[in-house]
């Protein structure tokens, strides 16, 4: 099993976009873009595929294994991680339009009935 491959089945068990693994290589400061990180996920008989070194490889994990636990002065829950937890802290919980939109009528208004007739 080549690192590539072991590369994708972590992204895919994981469920890491492109973006979250470049998040994760930058926490300790391994800089990649996507386009070098998508050469890596492509098939061995590409024109753009390339290997994924074991320097690459050994950033990522130590990459994860800041993401998930976090560092000893800020420790995680690497469950909640997982789950999206850990940002939904933060964010509050939206209101459906519906709801918004009933107390904005304003009540005091009395019914109005219209007539629609046909000009000649």
């Amino acid at each position: 099993m080549t690192n590539n491959d072991i590369f994708k089945k972590l992204r895919v068990a994981l469920k890491l976009r492109d973006d979250e693994i470049v998040e994760i290589l930058e926490l300790v400061d391994f800089k990649i873009s996507k386009s070098e990180l998508g050469a890596f996920f492509r098939k061995e008989d590409h024109p753009n595929y390339m290997e994924c070194g074991d320097q690459i490889l050994r950033n990522f994990l130590n990459g994860l294994v800041l993401h998930l636990r976090g560092t000893k002065e800020n420790p995680k829950i690497p469950g909640k991680v997982l789950l999206g937890e850990e940002s939904k802290k933060s964010t509050p919980k939206p209101k459906s339009f519906k709801k918004s939109q009933l107390k904005n009528v304003d009540r005091n208004l009395s019914n109005v009935k219209y007539k629609n007739k046909k000009k000649s």
